[in-house]
């Protein structure tokens, strides 16, 4: 049985649900919270250490400005009304990507991750404003700023996801079958599941399935 430490997963499928069900891509987005939190009350039941969610990319910013503006005021009132809670269970937040948001959601995110600094029952990795290849760059620069030898120990150590283990099973939902720009180094060796249903329409007993199936792959890691 392989032993699981860090789920990650790009959820999508939000504004395509919300279209077909409700015909609004932003009621989408707000059902798909719901799919969250159902997420991270299992990922604490089967012990998982690390959750790491892909909420916004660097590219995401091509999108219609209504639909980002209300994709960061939900976070905003989730963080407001669910922080106390997330606290009191002793999960941790941490942000990935580049803080580049109104006053409010910057101050809110901060707040965040210095509340939960000290919790350990799970961690939430939240992917926000994040683009893999930029986190690439920027760790490169990172190295030949501090002029260290360039290996993957020191790489490693200038990722926003130093300290983190990589993950062991990445999931996608929503049908479609790519990593756009996510944790590229860091998947190198994750077990991938591409998942069809809509990120709402994904439920606890799916990601027990995913989570069995993945304790039954022999994992060889280049070996035989």
């Amino acid at each position: 049985m392989n032993p699981l430490n860090h789920v990650a997963i790009i959820m999508d499928g939000n504004g395509r649900w919300g279209l077909k069900y409700r015909n609004s891509r932003n009621v989408g987005h707000k059902e798909g919270l719901k799919t969250v939190e159902t997420i991270i009350k299992s990922s604490i039941k089967n012990k998982v250490k690390h959750l790491t969610l892909y909420a916004f990319s660097t590219e995401n910013w091509k999108r219609p400005k209504k639909e980002i503006n209300y994709l960061f005021k939900l976070l905003e009132n989730f963080l407001t009304k669910r922080l106390d809670d997330i606290h009191k269970q002793n999960i941790k937040i941490k942000i990935l990507g580049h803080k580049r948001f109104s006053k409010k959601l910057n101050f809110l995110l901060n707040f965040a991750e210095k509340k939960t600094i000290n919790n350990s029952k799970l961690q939430i990795n939240l992917a926000l404003n994040y683009g893999s290849k930029l986190e690439l760059i920027n760790a490169f620069k990172k190295i030949k700023r501090n002029k260290i030898k360039i290996n993957e120990k020191n790489l490693e150590k200038n990722l926003q996801t130093k300290n983190i283990p990589d993950p062991d099973i990445l999931i996608r939902t929503g049908n479609t079958k790519r990593l756009s720009n996510f944790l590229l180094w860091q998947l190198a060796y994750s077990e991938i599941f591409f998942e069809k249903k809509l990120w709402p329409s994904f439920t606890e007993k799916d990601y027990i399935k995913i989570i069995k199936e993945y304790k039954n792959i022999k994992r060889n890691f280049g070996r035989i």
